[in-house]
């Protein structure tokens, strides 16, 4: 029984493509850098068939992660959230730092999707535990390496 991973319809999307590139334009490309590497002769010492075989491995590895993921993603897209004004799975929320006076941004989304420079951090980082459900005014404390840090909510948005 495995549990279902939450994933925003945008990140199911990049995931989807990338696979679609590893399949049909990556593979064959690899696949014939092998055959051509084979045909060079002896195996053994041949390092362009080894770097080829290894290559190969490693697509075929990362399409069974990808494929394995999709599988057991629940794709949520924030359109279709109720709009209750908690924050929650890929909602977006503007933020104050009380202290700094700093205006954040983030876009809670899957493990994966994470990326903090674009605003999008992951729903199992410290951040993003203690803002889930909370309201607009509401102040969510966070342990940081630095102390507690306390961010306002400012707006929530279902983008």
């Amino acid at each position: 029984m495995s549990t279902k991973t939450p994933m925003t319809l945008r990140g199911a999307e990049a995931l989807r493509e990338e696979l679609r590139y590893r399949k049909s334009e990556l593979r064959p490309k690899i696949i014939a850098s092998v055959e051509e590497a084979r045909a060079h002769g002896d195996l053994k010492e041949n390092a362009e068939y080894h770097a080829a075989r290894e290559q190969h491995g490693f697509n075929e590895g990362r399409i069974g992660e990808m494929e394995a993921k999709l599988s057991n993603a629940q794709i949520i897209d924030p359109a279709g959230l109720p709009k209750t004004g908690k924050v929650m799975f890929s909602t977006t929320v503007e933020l104050v730092d009380a202290d700094s006076g700093e205006e954040l941004r983030y876009q809670i989304v899957g493990e994966d999707e994470a990326d903090i420079k674009n605003g999008l951090i992951s729903v199992n980082s410290p951040i993003a535990r203690a803002l889930i459900g909370k309201t607009e005014g509401d102040v969510a404390q966070v342990q940081t390496p630095r102390g507690i840090r306390e961010l306002e909510v400012v707006k929530v948005s279902y983008l």
